[in-house]
């Protein structure tokens, strides 16, 4: 797979450069976390495209592992990723230009100048998503993989989308706080920057609308990763069928942990403080995804045996005389004669 990558990894220089890019970059942002000790929103001022970037260069590693495993070139899929490409360098253009001045980026509207930036991401987030779903489309029309690698796959860019999606309650008018100039918060029932968790800064003592939004973008790594240890763990132990539908069930099971967590942020509760209601829709959960996983396994088809392998291939032709293989006996013709013809003899 990995020679595959860099066989192919030609098509699209252009996402190539984008991740390398932001490879370099994150390194750079990690030093800045190190040395700079401003701090914005009640974290290091170098997290937010420290996070972003290594998000890219996620997003940009698994887009380039998808197009090499197409068989041939998609030009739908290459524009649509170099679309990707160019609202990313926008995204992190306007990330770090505004650390470098000192302020935020997103959800700032303290200035002309300001709101036009918040509103330029806006819609490079948009065309994102919607050069996203092109790219999926386009890729899962190939034959790609067995059928629990495409499972795997389109759930994964699905998931993905998902992801985008369920963070877009953070810029509704119900999330902007009573701050003027600030259109948007990821936080729910505390303000942006309060406690938060080790280097991810999810809040602690409210909702945060930033982890659906992370589950989610990076099912689009996961499921395929899961799809390889399931295949290796089994070692073909499970027929392509009963992986697939595995892989169905998981992924529906992340999905619905996605939208789960982005509700219990909307209710104000941190990730680790659920309330009842919470703990029991994830207990369903976890217990519906196992019962279905089971219930994939016990229908799994079961290994034949005594069975005529000729009659697996397909192949009706009779055994040879004195083989060993099932039937041989009763398909010698000849040989039944010649019994026949010796008790005829011995009775004479």
């Amino acid at each position: 797979m990995t020679d595959n990558l860099s066989r192919r990894s030609y098509r699209h220089r252009p996402l190539m450069v984008f991740v390398s890019a932001m490879a370099v970059l994150a390194v750079v942002c990690a030093v800045g976390i190190v040395a700079d000790e401003r701090v914005l929103t009640g974290a290091p001022i170098w997290l937010k495209p420290f996070k972003f970037s290594v998000s890219f260069v996620l997003y940009g590693g698994t887009l380039a592992w998808l197009l090499a495993l197409l068989p041939r070139r998609s030009r739908v899929a290459e524009w649509a990723v170099t679309v990707v490409v160019a609202m990313g360098v926008v995204e992190m253009i306007i990330i770090v230009g505004q650390v470098l001045r000192g302020t935020t980026s997103h959800y700032n509207e303290t200035s002309a100048f300001n709101a036009a930036l918040w509103q330029l991401m806006g819609v490079a987030i948009m065309v994102l998503f919607v050069a996203h779903v092109v790219v999926g489309v386009a890729v899962l029309r190939h034959p790609i993989a067995d059928r629990a690698g495409r499972y795997a796959i389109g759930l994964g860019l699905g998931l993905a989308a998902l992801g985008m999606l369920v963070a877009v309650p953070m810029t509704m008018p119900a999330q902007a706080p009573m701050i003027e100039g600030i259109a948007g918060a990821h936080s729910v029932g505390v303000p942006d920057g309060g406690p938060g968790l080790p280097l991810i800064s999810w809040s602690t003592t409210g909702g945060d609308l930033r982890i659906g939004h992370f589950v989610g973008l990076h099912g689009m790594q996961v499921m395929p990763i899961l799809a390889m240890l399931l295949n290796t763990v089994t070692g073909g132990r499970l027929d392509e069928r009963t992986r697939a539908r595995l892989m169905l069930v998981v992924g529906l099971g992340y999905g619905a942990s996605t939208i789960l967590v982005t509700w219990q942020a909307l209710r104000g509760q941190p990730l680790l403080r659920p309330d009842a209601l919470t703990l029991a829709v994830a207990t369903a959960l976890v217990v519906t995804v196992v019962a279905a996983a089971a219930l994939v396994l016990a229908r799994r088809r079961a290994p034949a045996t005594g069975v005529d392998p000729r009659a697996e291939r397909g192949d009706r032709r009779p055994p040879e005389p004195g083989s060993s293989e099932p039937g041989a006996q009763a398909a010698g013709p000849h040989r039944g004669r010649g019994d026949g013809a010796e008790r005829m003899a011995v009775d004479a």
